[in-house]
């Protein structure tokens, strides 16, 4: 079993609610915010264990910016996140 902590956006898009990993491109829906949140959980979890079949989650989890501390895959520490406007 892996243990990961992994941010999560929840938002509506016409009349469904998706959840969305940035970190790691995966998104689900529901028909509320709880039901994305739970179906998200399950893309994500559903994600690495496709991952781990086929050998290669160590280096997915690293190239999408994890870190492994103390037997949880963590997101490295960011210094700033900034918004940034392109014209």
């Amino acid at each position: 079993m892996i243990r990961i902590v992994y941010r999560s956006e929840i938002f509506q898009e016409n009349d469904m609610w998706v959840g969305f990993c940035p970190d790691l491109d995966v998104s689900s829906f529901g028909d509320t915010p709880k039901e994305a949140q739970d179906s998200l959980k399950e893309a994500v979890e559903a994600f690495l264990d496709g991952c781990r079949e086929i050998g290669n989650l160590d280096e997915v989890l690293t190239e999408s910016g994890y870190v492994q501390k103390t037997g949880i895959w963590q997101l490295r520490e960011r210094i700033s996140e900034i918004e940034a406007t392109v014209a």
